[in-house]
């Protein structure tokens, strides 16, 4: 063990793990869309670290304007003025577009997600807040409450008011049930959020929150319809849509936010990763006119020491740029073509794999033991074998770097990589799925 990892291992306390139970591998460099451990192994990182590197490793232009403002002012508080905290809100306001008028900068997507919940509840009056069953928010404790899986349950019990609903996955539908189409699969599941809506009392909800696309939960697409359909209902009801874009925004989809991609506008939406990329922590919530004007003459209880950090916006105003300059989104989209293509053949391949879901360089495999009964790898929020982190680590061992949430493989690599490098990426995804073949034999 080297120095620098026994000294880590001595002193870090290390996200969701038993801290005996690991062995994190040091890393040296990185560059592009790999990175380099400390024994000159390179590895593809195609889950851009956590869904967050959308840019890659060492982009020279977010790197200079963290230098430049760093060297000109490096903090000032959140009560002040200065230029690239307006440039920045302009920028994330107007690439919003439509109704949105104001922001919110936040430090990560969990506090994005605490101040959008606590917005929505200033502004209705309302004290319920819905979120899918299937969905992750943040681990703080609102953000915890809000977030539908497993994670949820160190934080219970948790903030009252929280309510979880069944999401959009047709691949584990009841069996009863038999879907002709995308409409058949949108107005099964708007019925059971009405109903819902309805037992829980529908003046007492103040939002709905959704992940645009579904992301560490299984990359969970709403069908056709759906999106529009569940903005519908919170018109309908006086209640708050708020699209948690944390992994799904800032191209992941092909789009700068995602949920351009249907017919809709969510009174808020909370952002994080993709707007830094990895380079500076900032997130934020941007806000519809109603709401921006709710707070003029009413306090907004939300307040943090790095809101809007200077060094952040200036991270995001060089990020937003290169994502046009780099014509980045076309990428997205050509080489999204490719991901597809490479998914379903590997779907059609390998007994191991029971589904595959993309859009854009968004995507994931789940991993089933029998594709006729659908049963997965592993039991929901269980993993008594361990067999998830040992499938994991069979790819990283051949330079494949990603993770894995319940019985689902990722793939979501920085939206900068190439369709050579695409490919070979996916032949070593291709031949450890070979493996996982056998073990289910």
């Amino acid at each position: 063990m080297s120095n620098v990892k026994e000294t880590g291992m001595k002193y870090n306390l290390y996200s969701w793990s038993a801290q005996s139970k690991i062995n994190p591998i040091n890393i040296v460099k990185a560059e592009g869309i790999y990175f380099w451990d400390e024994d000159g192994k390179k590895y593809f990182d195609m889950s851009a670290q956590l869904v967050n590197a959308n840019l890659g490793h060492g982009n020279k232009k977010i790197i200079q304007a963290i230098k430049d403002q760093t060297e000109k002012m490096a903090y000032i508080a959140p009560s002040y003025s200065c230029d690239v905290r307006s440039e920045a809100a302009k920028k994330m306001v107007e690439t919003a577009g439509g109704h949105f008028r104001k922001v919110f900068f936040t430090n990560a997507g969990a506090e994005s997600n605490e101040n959008a919940i606590k917005m929505a509840k200033a502004v209705t009056g309302r004290w319920k807040i819905f979120s899918m069953f299937r969905s992750y928010h943040g681990a703080t404790f609102g953000a915890s409450a809000l977030t539908g899986e497993s994670r949820r349950f160190i934080a219970e019990p948790g903030v009252p008011g929280f309510c979880h609903f069944d999401g959009p996955y047709p691949y584990r539908a009841p069996k009863q049930v038999v879907f002709k189409n995308e409409e058949d699969i949108t107005d099964f599941y708007l019925t059971l959020l009405e109903n819902q809506l309805i037992y829980e009392g529908t003046d007492q909800i103040a939002a709905i929150f959704m992940e645009t696309v579904v992301g560490s939960n299984g990359i969970l697409i709403p069908p056709k319809g759906y999106m529009e359909g569940v903005r519908a209902l919170c018109d309908k009801y006086g209640i708050m849509m708020v699209c948690d874009e944390v992994m799904a925004g800032f191209g992941r989809t092909g789009k700068m936010f995602a949920f351009k991609n249907w017919s809709i506008e969510p009174d808020m939406v909370t952002f994080a990763k993709g707007s830094t990329c990895g380079y500076f922590p900032i997130g934020g919530v941007i806000v519809s006119e109603k709401i921006a004007e709710h707070f003029d003459n009413n306090k907004m209880f939300c307040g943090l020491t790095y809101s809007a950090h200077p060094v952040g916006c200036a991270a995001i105003i060089a990020t937003m740029d290169a994502y046009v300059e780099d014509k980045v989104f076309d990428n997205v989209l050509k080489v999204g073509k490719v991901l597809a293509q490479l998914l379903e053949e590997m779907k059609a391949k390998h007994a191991s794999v029971g589904d595959v879901r993309y859009i854009g360089l968004f995507s994931c495999l789940e991993l089933v033991k029998d594709k006729a009964t659908k049963e997965p790898m592993v039991p929901y929020g269980k993993d008594p074998t361990g067999i998830m982190p040992k499938i994991v680590g069979m790819l990283k061992a051949e330079g494949f770097s990603s993770y894995s949430i319940e019985n689902m493989i990722h793939v979501s690599p920085p939206l900068i990589i190439t369709e050579e490098q695409l490919r070979e990426a996916m032949k070593i995804l291709d031949k450890v799925l070979d493996s996982v073949d056998n073990m289910i034999k």
